[in-house]
């Protein structure tokens, strides 16, 4: 049997924090972690002197401080659902 659940979820939804960059709502940890990407970016270009060096070391940190900072953020203002406050079954 197949059906639609109607309801809508009572979780709050986080509330990101924002920077308006050009008139749109940026999240900051997005802004942050393109901040540190450029920073290890000139800093391998300038150390190593490879741009193919560079644009990885730039481009990895990029991705791992954006995934942290988001999930550190949602981490933190989300709340825990019934099932994992219930524990292990």
């Amino acid at each position: 049997m197949t059906y639609t659940n109607t309801q809508v979820s009572r979780r709050p939804a986080p509330a990101l924090r924002t920077a308006d960059v050009a008139g749109i709502a940026w999240p900051v940890y997005k802004l942050e972690a393109l901040a540190l990407g450029v920073l290890v970016f000139v800093g391998t270009l300038a150390f190593a002197g490879s741009l193919h060096a560079a644009v990885l070391a730039g481009a990895a940190a990029t991705v791992a401080t954006w995934w942290t900072l988001r999930l550190t953020e949602l981490g933190a203002t989300g709340a825990a659902s019934a099932r994992q406050t219930a524990g292990p079954q």
